[in-house]
């Protein structure tokens, strides 16, 4: 899942509850979007375990700040040998949690006019090539010479004029 912090335990750590509750919000719509896509058909087998496992996942997330529903929800999910606060936290292949590709917005003068996808480690001459071809930007700049392009790598582009 793409654009989702995947491990809350650093925020936890901090003792930021509510950031933590916006990421499991984050990942528990990233899954309610996928599982919208499915069709009525029976899903794969591959699939079904891929949708436990996030949705495990998920309630090992606010089990720190919801006990009792996550111990509730472990239970319906079938785990009645071992409660869900005595079981591992969830680790993260952080490999496996990012794009080769990011979104980068683009601005004119600082107002948004697009974003742009381009490759993770696009150097910002490529970034910056990207950007100039967005119909939106050449509108904003209406013919007149640009002064400096900004770029702030894997998030956004500014093109001064």
């Amino acid at each position: 899942v793409t654009g989702v912090q995947t491990c809350a335990l650093p925020i936890l750590e901090r003792l930021r509850f509510n950031t933590a509750i916006a990421e499991i919000r984050k990942l528990t719509n990233a899954i309610e979007d996928k599982l919208e896509t499915l069709s009525a058909t029976p899903v794969a087998p591959d699939v079904a375990f891929a949708f436990r496992e996030a949705g495990e996942f998920l309630v090992k997330a606010f089990a720190p700040m919801m006990p009792h529903l996550a111990e509730e929800c472990w239970c319906v999910m079938g785990h009645l040998e071992r409660l869900v606060s005595d079981s591992d936290w969830p680790m993260v292949d952080e490999a496996l949690a990012t794009s080769d590709r990011v979104t980068i917005a683009v601005q004119v003068n600082g107002k948004r006019r697009g974003e742009i996808t381009v490759d993770r480690n696009a150097t910002a001459v490529a970034v910056e090539s990207e950007a100039l071809k967005l119909d939106s930007v050449r509108q904003a700049l209406q013919g007149r010479d640009v002064r400096k392009i900004i770029v702030v790598p894997q998030r956004v582009v500014n093109v001064v004029i």
